[in-house]
């Protein structure tokens, strides 16, 4: 369980966190994705807190007790504002260098700020790896099989899917996590404990921009205009990095060929873990921690 439970202001949020380990110890924020939260790293953030290492697992906007300072802020879900989000928390937090770890949303936020600002990050880990969208390649179709998997995001670009999701946001985070990981045999109590943050006033107006924005659907934050704009020219990553990657991920499966080395310039090392899919801290927690006290050693 956590140390503690805070709040803290960090740019445009009032950011819920849970914190466990010493305050003095080498910092690591873990991020979770969609459709998840913070409980995903419910058995990772011990082991690393046993090792003295200062835990820090925030709730992404639109999750949980996160909430918009001000209710001008556009409830953005695009990638530059995670990344700008979690930049904006280590600042809060006094944090001038952490190891990022994070997976879907969470990875993506980790991997936009090790890629514009790597002076911030001493390490990375990231499910599937390189998780900076190509937004200007979004209109180009890929295969049937693989764009059957993203069903969900198509959904979300008409208004029955935001209805949908305002209506059934709990059945439809629960139809996800069965087909994005179908070898975990998660129960519902598990499931519940997750799906209170989905309760959030500004979810569903975060996941729906989210995957709007992502194929070129509407336009972004303004203030995040910048940030877009360098990530659009798909920066490669600089920080020791490793990639853990489900092999039984339903969404995401892993290719024969790991086509994100070519996006890491320093020290980068890909991890298939079998049995796994696509939560991959909550189904393989163990490996997750091993794969952050790797780089937190280095």
């Amino acid at each position: 369980m956590p140390n503690s439970l805070n709040t803290i202001r960090a740019g445009v949020l009032d950011v819920a966190y849970e914190a466990h380990g010493p305050a003095d110890g080498q910092a690591v924020v873990l991020l979770h994705g969609f459709p998840y939260d913070v409980r995903c790293y419910d058995e990772v953030a011990p082991l690393l807190a046993l090792r003295g290492i200062r835990v820090i697992v925030p709730y992404l906007r639109g999750y949980g007790a996160t909430r918009f300072v001000e209710v001008s802020t556009p409830r953005s879900g695009e990638q530059a504002v995670l990344g700008m989000d979690l930049l904006a928390l280590l600042d809060a937090l006094g944090i001038g260098r952490a190891v990022l770890a994070g997976y879907d949303w969470g990875g993506r936020a980790a991997c936009v700020v090790a890629a514009l600002w790597p002076e911030r990050v001493a390490g990375l880990v990231s499910g599937t790896g390189y998780n900076i969208q190509d937004i200007a390649a979004s209109v180009r179709p890929e295969p049937p099989e693989a764009e059957a998997r993203y069903w969900y995001q198509y959904y979300l670009h008409g208004e029955r899917g935001r209805e949908g999701l305002t209506q059934n946001r709990g059945a439809f985070a629960r139809l996800l996590w069965r087909m994005w990981s179908p070898d975990w045999a998660f129960d519902e109590a598990t499931f519940a404990r997750t799906a209170a943050s989905f309760d959030n006033p500004d979810f569903v107006e975060v996941v729906v921009h989210s995957y709007r924005h992502r194929f070129g659907l509407v336009a972004g934050d303004p203030a995040a205009a910048d940030v877009e704009r360098r990530l659009a020219a798909r920066p490669s990553i600089g920080v020791p990095a490793i990639n853990l990657h489900g092999a039984g991920d339903g969404v995401g499966p892993p290719a024969a060929v790991d086509g994100a080395a070519k996006r890491f310039t320093a020290a980068y090392e890909r991890r298939l873990l079998d049995g796994v899919g696509h939560n991959i801290p909550q189904e393989a927690p163990r490996a997750f921690a091993e794969a952050v006290l790797a780089l937190a050693a280095t």
